[in-house]
Parts: C-alpha cells; sequence; structure tokens
C-alpha cells in the first residue's frame, strides 16, 4: 500500500506551483506547525518567489484577523532572520499579538538597523505590545525598560516620520513621565499626522489627563484626527464624549468614521447610545451591519454593567475635620 510519507507535501507542491493560486484551504496548514512541517518549509523556502511568499503572508495575515484560533507564530519567528525585510516585516504583522518576551531582542535589534522604513515600523508597533506587559507587570521591569527605551530613542530620533510615529503610538501604554512629555509635544504639532499617533498614544494611555485634548479634537477638521479622537473618547471612556459622539454621527459621512463612532458609544456607555444603535439595528438589512451593530449593543451592555458594578463599589474618599469629628460624636 503506497502511503504518502509526509501529508505536508500537498502544500508544498502547492506552494511552489507558482502558476496557480494557492489554495485557501491549505492556509490553515500552516497553523501550528509541527517542527517536520517546519523545517520542509524552510528546507524549500528560498526556491519560492519573492512575490509568493508575500501573497501566502497576507493571506495567513488575512485568515488570523478573522480566526482566533489560528496561530502561526512559529512559521513567522522562523522568517525574522529572512534575506528579505519585506518577508521579515510581514513575519512581524503575524507576532503582533505574541506576548513571548524572548522576541524583544530581536524586534529591538529589527528596530534599530534594518534597511527597510517599513520594517522597522512594523517593530515599533510590536513592542508596543510589551510596554503593556511591563505595565501590567507581566514582564520584568528590566525588559519593560529596554523597550521603552528603544522606542523613546527611535521617536526622539532622526529616523524616517513613519518610524517616529509607530514609536511614539507604542510607547502609549507607558506611565514614564517622558513619555508624557513626548505625547503633549506631538499633539501640539501643526503636522495632522503627528496629532493623530498623540490621540492613538493617548488612547492607549488609561489616564485622564488627555480628556480634554480628546474632546477638543472630537471637531477637528481633519478626517485621521477625528477618527483618532472618536476611537480615543471610547477607548478612555470619556462620559462628556458622549452627546458629541451622538451629534457627529448626524453629520458624518465617512463610513469608517461613522463605525467608529458607533464602537465608541458603546465603550462610553448610555441609553441614548443604546437607544441610537438600536434604531440603526431596526433600520438596515446589511448581514455585516447587523452583526457588527450587535456587537456593539453586546459591549454596551458589558460597559453599562460596568459602570453599574463600580458605582456600588464606589467609596467616598474623605476624611472629617477635626469639628466635624466632635459634632459626630455628640450625634
Amino acid at each position: 500500500m503506497n502511503t504518502n510519507a509526509n501529508p505536508f507535501q500537498p502544500v508544498l507542491d502547492a506552494l511552489l506551483d507558482e502558476k496557480k493560486d494557492l489554495p485557501k484551504k491549505y492556509l490553515q496548514q500552516f497553523s501550528d506547525m509541527r517542527e517536520l512541517e517546519l523545517k520542509t518549509l524552510m528546507d524549500i523556502w528560498s526556491r519560492i518567489g519573492l512575490n509568493r511568499k508575500l501573497s501566502l503572508l497576507e493571506g495567513l495575515e488575512t485568515l488570523a484577523e478573522g480566526d482566533t484560533l489560528v496561530n502561526f507564530d512559529d512559521l513567522a519567528k522562523a522568517l525574522l532572520n529572512d534575506p528579505d525585510s519585506t518577508v521579515r516585516g510581514r513575519a512581524i504583522r503575524l507576532l503582533r499579538e505574541s506576548d513571548d518576551a524572548r522576541l524583544v531582542p530581536t524586534f529591538i535589534n529589527i528596530l534599530s538597523t534594518d534597511a527597510e522604513v517599513q520594517t522597522r515600523a512594523e517593530a515599533a508597533t510590536a513592542l508596543g505590545v510589551f510596554v503593556d506587559l511591563g505595565e501590567l507587570e507581566e514582564i520584568p521591569e528590566a525588559v519593560k525598560a529596554q523597550v521603552e527605551d528603544s522606542l523613546l530613542a527611535a521617536a526622539n530620533g532622526s529616523d524616517d516620520v513613519k518610524v517616529r510615529r509607530r514609536a511614539l503610538e507604542a510607547l502609549g501604554f507607558s506611565s514614564r513621565l517622558e513619555v508624557q512629555t513626548l505625547i503633549e509635544s506631538s499633539y501640539q504639532r501643526e503636522d495632522p499626522a503627528w496629532k493623530t499617533s498623540a490621540l492613538f498614544a493617548m488612547a492607549r494611555s488609561a489616564d485622564s489627563r488627555w480628556d480634554d485634548n480628546v474632546l477638543q479634537s472630537l471637531a477637528s477638521e481633519n478626517r485621521n484626527v477625528r477618527e483618532a479622537a472618536v476611537e480615543a473618547a471610547g477607548q478612555l471612556s470619556i462620559k462628556l464624549a458622549s452627546p458629541l459622539l451622538l451629534k457627529m454621527l448626524e453629520e458624518e459621512d465617512d463610513d469608517d468614521v461613522v463605525t467608529a463612532l458607533i464602537w465608541s458609544l458603546s465603550q462610553v456607555g448610555g441609553e441614548d447610545a443604546r437607544t441610537y444603535i438600536e434604531n440603526l439595528l431596526d433600520q438596515t438589512e446589511d448581514d455585516e451591519q447587523i452583526e457588527f451593530l450587535e456587537e456593539a449593543l453586546e459591549n454596551l451592555s458589558f460597559t453599562d454593567d460596568l459602570d453599574k458594578f463600580e458605582l456600588l463599589n464606589f467609596e467616598p474618599d474623605f476624611e472629617l475635620n477635626e469639628e466635624e469629628e466632635d459634632d459626630e460624636e455628640e450625634k
């Protein structure tokens, strides 16, 4: 009986046959690859054309965005040393959700030395995960400091503006004072791109100090600044933003900004937001829009439940002065 010694071989053969599109059914085979499968892939990797490689990695990224059960970390880690910088950048994108602190030195090295701007920018974005993990005390303080120092050097350095802005955005999670100064100075720039990145960083900060900046930016004439402010209002749960967001929904004609507005309302909470989203749901027949609005309502319920829980657990933070204490004792 003739058996295929390597069940992964059909996938390799299809990958090498560049006259045909790679069947989408094979993309799943690159998830959680076994050691032998990864080795056989790497053995023939140099025989695959660059466009074919990039097409594969783009397909894997798209699949990962829609399916939380797939994991391409093993393949992506193997490609971080690929001779082509574009492949390295795509590999980093596949690792954006990874919390493996062993990746930190590689990402820092790519941020500092890679020849391609886009690849350095991808490394800066990926390092943001480890700033967040550091704030949560889930990685050693020394590792967190190393990541922050590298990102600060990139943000304040002379690299391409895309890299510097990505570094600023990644630093948004950090509570370091110099990061607050960097966010403030970036927000004050006339360049809308820098203002957008500053708002992105504010959104990650969980710091109410930025509320006024975010509220002010909701009225920006620049579409990117406006969208970033909308997202920040939601992530920071700025309650004062709710009427502004609802008013913007009546006037906004950019679909992406409208989507951001609805989701931010679900993060801010409130009955007015619920009424508006429910009305939208009643009026639409588009399946994708229905799914999105239902998810927004679920998130809104979570937000409102969380607000009620925090209210029930509220403890007044005050102390009676001596005169008040005497009055209480007399009673």
